[in-house]
């Protein structure tokens, strides 16, 4: 079983999961408009996850596949830049012992800095951190 397959048969568990996939890429849609898009594509050998405008590579399956399931969680944020309506960075937090802590940042170097900067949080809710010992073999 490949890995898009095998992340198709753990949403199964979750009926409000709605996701696109072809042979090289899955995406979970948001569950609500404060949620994020989370994708995991296959590409020359390694993983790509992102969430919205973020993005990281990945050689080994596991820490995709965990960055995706993260993705998912409630332990996850995506704190989204704007400048007027248009994105242009996205920093990862997670949730670590009650307190929000930066991860890593992906943005774009051309952006229209003259528009007023807004600053939007983001989260999916998928995945509880209340049920993280049950959900090891989850997404």
């Amino acid at each position: 079983m490949n890995l898009i397959d095998e992340i198709k048969s753990r949403l199964s568990k979750y009926p409000n999961a709605k996701y696109e996939c072809n042979a090289s890429s899955i995406t979970v849609l948001p569950g609500s408009e404060n949620g994020f898009t989370v994708m995991l594509s296959l590409n020359h050998g390694g993983y790509t996850v992102s969430f919205d405008g973020w993005h990281e590579d990945f050689k080994d399956k596991e820490e995709a596949l965990d960055c995706f399931a993260f993705g998912l969680s409630d332990e996850c944020r995506l704190k989204e830049y704007r400048r007027g309506s248009f994105p242009y960075k996205w920093t990862v937090e997670s949730f670590v012992n009650g307190r929000w802590l930066q991860d890593s940042t992906t943005g774009l170097f051309l952006f229209p800095f003259w528009r007023r900067p807004r600053v939007r949080y983001l989260q999916n809710n998928l995945l509880d951190r209340d049920q993280k010992d049950e959900r090891s073999d989850d997404v």
